[in-house]
């Protein structure tokens, strides 16, 4: 459920040639290597096939991890400012100048993300702490893709899953929280969109909305039921009914409602902040997040007054819910849809269910088709049930609408440690390096225009093979994606 990131790609740098230390002359050689490692470890994400990737998820975040604190050192000596206990001298020779490839600004369909070239060693910061909270994003995403694929899980392995993504999530809610709290960041102006202090803010809303919205999936039965139903594999229905035990439906609406206004907040801010310069899936994910969390709240507020005896004003609760998830309103008795809206839903569906089983660019809509099966589920089976035994009314859903409770807060967040040199290392640091002693450049290449996965270069549309170096970086390629 969390959004598909791309983590961006980044050129060499020879750190030695912008900053110098008279107190510890190692500290820039090594901040270079460290560097150079991240920066191949992004370049080869970027070209293993999308099946891969999560298993690489690891090594790009023991990279970042490992060059962040020789960067938080720069950042901080280079301010005049000590570095733990120790003082740390280090002299700005000329402004650090690296290019960034940009993965969520709006880019022109075909074509690959630019790479701009940025200024300041603050960009440098963000670029790469963003780069760390995808990761995490991205590895939430690789333990609740288990939940919707073929395999059937244990509830311990389902509840693992989940707790483990969620703290993926509030990890990613956390760097960005972190991001926004340097003035150096929060106050830049100059920066691509995707280092601009309301991206930042909105990404940082964004986690914290899927944070908040995995805390029900936990105790959520029906989104398991629904899951177990379609799964080939799953054998239950042979010999066991599936058991709903009963919720606490009032609590969890609550919850999602407040998952829903970080995620309304994330796409006020991501709509408005960058008109026509965000990339549009990530605006429309945000929006179908949003869509998703009150969908879910309503739902839940339904099988509240479903459980306390009112069928009638759970089948009401249930219409407002499609109409916040986008479903059309008109079905049979027999809970099939009808016309060529419920048939392009069905179609839909059966595509998000092939790209989660490939491990492809599964939910981009934030989870909004799986909701809309648990809704349609529960209202044929209470709308069979208030047909023939307890018949009652089913009122206005916009009365029902209009006195949602408020949002309840689950998570309380907590500040980011980032990782720091310790005292031995910058020991070791103050000794000069050897004359001969280089910093390690990388073994990936450093092209402007990195081939996708499989090393293939990309052509421009229309030119002869083997041609592509004649036409610079303006060639087209949708590798990237």
């Amino acid at each position: 459920m969390p959004f598909s990131f791309a983590l961006p790609t980044t050129s060499s740098a020879n750190l030695s040639d912008f900053f110098t230390s008279s107190t510890h002359p190692s500290l820039p050689l090594l901040a270079t290597t460290k560097r150079s490692v991240f920066k191949d470890a992004l370049k080869k994400h970027k070209r293993i096939s999308p099946r891969d990737q999560p298993a690489h998820l690891p090594a790009v975040q023991d990279a970042a991890n490992a060059y962040i604190p020789y960067l938080l050192a720069l950042n901080t000596a280079s301010a005049y400012r000590d570095v733990g206990l120790e003082e740390v001298s280090v002299e700005i020779v000329k402004p650090l100048e690296v290019e960034w490839r940009t993965t969520i600004s709006a880019t022109i369909p075909g074509r690959e993300a630019p790479r701009p070239k940025v200024t300041g060693l603050h960009h440098e910061l963000a670029f790469t702490l963003s780069s760390l909270a995808y990761t995490y994003s991205l590895l939430a995403r690789s333990q609740l893709r288990s939940l919707y694929a073929s395999n059937v899980l244990s509830p311990e392995q389902r509840t693992a899953a989940i707790s483990s993504a969620m703290k993926h999530l509030l990890d990613a809610h956390s760097i960005h929280s972190f991001l926004l709290s340097l003035p150096s960041v929060s106050a830049a102006k100059d920066g691509p969109p995707d280092v601009q202090a309301s991206t930042i803010t909105a990404l940082a809303a964004l986690a914290m909305a899927e944070a908040t919205l995995v805390v029900v999936s936990k105790d959520d039965p029906y989104a398991s039921a629904v899951a177990d139903d379609r799964n080939e594999n799953n054998r239950d229905w042979m010999y066991k009914a599936p058991t709903i035990p009963k919720v606490r439906a009032h609590l969890y609406a609550r919850i999602c409602l407040a998952a829903a206004e970080h995620a309304g907040q994330a796409h006020g801010l991501l709509a408005r902040s960058a008109t026509g310069k965000i990339d549009e899936d990530l605006i429309k994910y945000a929006n179908d997040l949003r869509r998703t969390a009150r969908g879910k709240a309503i739902r839940f507020l339904a099988i509240n007054a479903e459980l306390s005896g009112s069928t009638g004003e759970a089948l009401a609760w249930l219409n407002g819910a499609k109409r916040e998830l986008g479903l059309s309103s008109g079905s049979g008795e027999d809970g099939k849809r009808k016309g060529l809206r419920g048939l392009k839903q069905s179609w839909q569906e059966r595509r998000e269910d092939k790209r989660v089983e490939k491990g492809g660019e599964w939910g981009l809509d934030a989870g909004r088709l799986e909701e809309s099966r648990i809704v349609e589920m529960l209202d044929a089976k209470w709308d069979r049930e208030n047909s023939t035994v307890n018949v009652q009314l089913v009122p206005d859903f916009e009365p029902l609408l209009s006195q949602m409770p408020s949002g309840r807060e689950y998570h309380t967040p907590q500040p980011w440690s980032p990782p720091v040199l310790d005292a031995s290392s910058l020991m070791q640091m103050r000794a000069p390096p050897e004359p001969a002693q280089k910093a390690f450049e990388g073994e990936e290449d450093d092209s402007g225009s990195e081939g996708g996965y499989g090393g293939l270069s990309p052509e421009p549309v229309g030119a002869f093979p083997g041609t592509a170096a004649d036409y610079g970086r303006s060639a087209t390629s949708s590798s990237y994606y």
